[in-house]
């Protein structure tokens, strides 16, 4: 495909990315908004790079004609959560949407990858409205808590920058990294009631301050 080709065909991905970080990151607002407090920290996402997806392609033998079909992580977005209870409350939250339709779920939390990798993910079925009609798009969806993603990031990067072949030595420590951070999740999860409650007063003593200022 040359660039104009790529332009038309990342394009619905891009406007399901935007519409979908609209509408997930109004959830949290929402619940800003009856002083609860959200399962979800943040939402980002983003369209894989064309030479990410041009790879994958290979690595997988999958034939440019069947990228839509084949490749479901085009559009990706990622939902942070504080606690890992909350990455199941957000789950059920998206099953129940009606602008979604579920069609595979992967659960690396209870079944952790052999690295060490936990998250929830979900791949979505996503209509948009294009010039051309209704299109639907294959979503995946990342759920995870801070810590998590705090470690995927690092891994990533490690793989990136060893080709796939970290040695044996640094995937050792980073198993030991996942089992940390999975151990940081179940101790704040313990305690999760005080760290709630202190970010309320927090966060109401921010909203004074900025009123009286």
């Amino acid at each position: 495909m040359n660039d104009r080709q790529w332009d038309l065909f990342l394009a619905p991905y891009i406007q399901a990315i935007e519409e979908l970080k609209v509408k997930l990151r109004g959830i949290r607002s929402q619940y800003e908004l009856e002083h609860s407090n959200s399962p979800i920290e943040f939402v980002t996402g983003r369209v894989k790079p064309i030479a990410s997806i041009l790879h994958k392609a290979k690595r997988k033998d999958i034939p440019m004609g069947e990228l839509e079909e084949k490749i479901q992580d085009i559009a990706g977005i990622r939902m942070m959560c504080q606690f890992v209870d909350d990455i199941r409350v957000v789950a059920q939250m998206l099953r129940n949407r009606h602008d979604l339709e579920i069609v595979e779920e992967r659960d690396y939390i209870t079944s952790q990858k052999e690295s060490g990798y936990r998250s929830y993910h979900m791949v979505a079925e996503y209509p948009v409205q294009t010039v051309s009609g209704k299109k639907k798009i294959l979503v995946e969806i990342q759920i995870r808590t801070l810590a998590m993603n705090f470690w995927a990031t690092i891994e990533h990067s490690i793989n990136y920058k060893y080709s796939g072949n970290i040695p044996e030595n640094i995937k050792t420590r980073l198993k030991r990294a996942a089992e940390a951070a999975y151990s940081l999740d179940g101790e704040m999860s313990l305690i999760r009631e005080e760290i709630q409650e202190a970010q309320a007063i927090f966060s109401r003593k921010t909203d004074s301050k900025e009123e009286s200022d």
